[in-house]
């Protein structure tokens, strides 16, 4: 009786998944949106008990957006090479 051969499956093992660090553009997004949110609440403790003054209308503006850029800034991706740059690089 003949032995049968097995295929030798060369084991390696697996890299980790390339982790995403946060892009130059995404930290500065970022930056502006805590920045708005600190002025926000800022702005927020000057604001009338009954809401009429400016202060009440502008501070939930600035808090929604500091939010609002917080999460743009997460998911924005690095630039992409313009087509001169791609063309003639340096």
């Amino acid at each position: 009786m003949a032995k049968k051969n097995k295929a030798h499956k060369e084991i390696r093992p697996q890299q980790p998944a390339a982790i995403e660090a946060l892009s130059s553009r995404g930290k500065k997004v970022i930056g502006t949106g805590v920045g708005t949110l600190v002025l926000g609440f800022i702005v927020l403790c000057f604001t009338d008990p009954m809401g009429r003054n400016w202060a009440s209308l502008i501070s939930p503006f600035l808090i929604v957006g500091g939010y609002v850029l917080v999460g743009i800034g997460i998911f924005l991706p690095e630039n992409l090479p313009t087509s001169e740059q791609s063309r003639n690089p340096s």
